[in-house]
Order: C-alpha cells, then structure tokens, then sequence
C-alpha cells in the first residue's frame, strides 16, 4: 500500500530543495531532514537526497546555460572534470563510512556550511585585500568541494558560493550558472555511485525527484531576478534550523 502521506512529504521536500538549489544552493537541508522522518537510516537518507535532487539541479543548469563563463580564469569543462573526479571519491567513502559514524559527523558539516554562508563575504573582502590567489589554490578548493559534494552534498552549493567568492571575487549572482552547473556535476558522479551501490531508497527517491525537477526550474527562473538578501537570509534560517537539529539528534 502507498503512502500517501511519505509520498507528500518526499515531494514537498524535493520541490523546496530544487528551488534552494536553484537559488543559493542547501537544497539537502530541506530533503536530507524530511528523509529521515521517513524513517531512512542517515546514509541512505543522504544518497537517496543526492540522486533526488539530480535532476533538478540539471534543470537549473540547463537553465543557466547561457550565462556560463570561467571562474578564476579556469575554464567550466577543466572545472566540471575536477569536480566529477572528486564526487566519485567522495561518494565512495560515504559507502565506507558506517552509518552511526555518519550521523555523529553530520552536525559539524551542516555547521561549517553554515558559517561559510554566514561569514564567506566578508572573510572573501578580507582575504582580497592582502592576497592574490593563484589559479592552483583554486583548482584544489574545487576537488575539495567536489568531495565533499559527492560525501555529502548538505551546503556545497553554499560553499561552492562562499569559495568562488573568497577565491576568485565572484558576486553570487555571477557565479549561479556555474555553481549550478558543478553541484549537477558532483551530484551525477555520487549518484553513479550510490546506485551501483544499491544505496537508493526509491519509494521515497522518486516522488522527491518529481518535486525537485519542478522546484529547480521554478527557482532557477527566479533567481534570474530576485534580489540577493531574501533568498541569503532564507538559505540561512533554514540551514542554522538544520545545523540544530542534526547536533540535538546526534549528541542530545
């Protein structure tokens, strides 16, 4: 028998993550919680959210596709290469990684996604006005990025907004095609992996994908002409409500 009630949630949820995804990215915030009220052990829940929000972060992708250009003078394919690379990686050591392990470990990435969305702006205008960064320390804050993608996924839209503009002086709204673009990366090569793996819990995956194809479309459009400051202040009251959440159920 259907549950309708599952079903509902799992589309909601993935209909505001694709649209937050979309638009500053923590897409996961919203659909990793809703999982695991369904019942889905962390992992699972985390994979299960990764290949849901796939599709949807290819719709906004897609969406930006004209607006694409090279960040830190590196050019969108080398980028895209690096990032699949280290999504694969990072997939796989969320394979290997037990799931009680993963649920002590969750509350501190949600924390540092949350102060790198809180702080990243002014640590960037910092950081810019003593240093020049080189085209090396780029090339290895994205294969971290794309690890940590392919691990997680929970924020990497928001770190990828916070390095792109600590690292390359990007404004957010100059870097949503090709942040868009590297988060649909790092979520393919996880997904690759987490479906070989047989890590998808499709009964939810599936309604969740659905919503999650029409909220990165709706957000995408959006985003092309919405003022910055709501959507930072939604991405996070919603990602500091996470960050507690997770540290109450792992060490409450």
């Amino acid at each position: 028998m259907v549950d309708l009630a599952g079903v509902a949630l799992a589309a909601a949820a993935g209909l505001v993550g694709g649209a937050m995804n979309a638009l500053a990215g923590g897409g996961t915030f919203a659909t990793l919680p809703a999982l695991i009220a369904l019942g889905l052990p962390a992992n699972i829940a985390n994979a299960t959210s990764n290949v849901a929000l796939l599709p949807g972060a290819a719709a906004s992708a897609w969406t930006f596709r004209d607006e694409l250009s090279p960040i830190g003078r590196i050019a969108i394919p080398v980028l895209a290469a690096i990032t699949f690379a280290g999504g694969l990686v990072g997939s796989l050591l969320l394979v290997l990684t037990p799931t009680d392990t993963f649920d002590v470990i969750i509350p501190w990435l949600t924390l540092y996604a949350f102060l790198l969305l809180l702080f990243g702006k002014r640590a960037a205008d910092w950081l810019h006005r003593r240093v020049t960064i080189g085209k090396r320390t780029l090339i290895a804050a994205q294969s971290l990025l794309g690890v940590y993608g392919g691990y997680f996924g929970g924020g990497v839209g928001l770190m990828t907004t916070a390095t792109y503009g600590l690292l390359a002086h990007v404004s957010p709204r100059d870097m949503f095609a090709a942040r868009t673009l590297m988060l649909a990366v790092a979520n393919l090569a996880a997904a690759i992996v987490f479906i070989g793996f047989a890590m998808v819990e499709w009964r939810s995956c599936l309604p969740m994908l659905a919503g999650a194809i029409v909220g990165g479309w709706v957000g995408a459009h959006f985003g092309k002409r919405l003022p910055p400051g709501p959507v930072r202040i939604w991405t996070l009251l919603v990602t500091g409500g996470t960050t507690i959440v997770f540290f109450l159920r792992a060490y409450g």
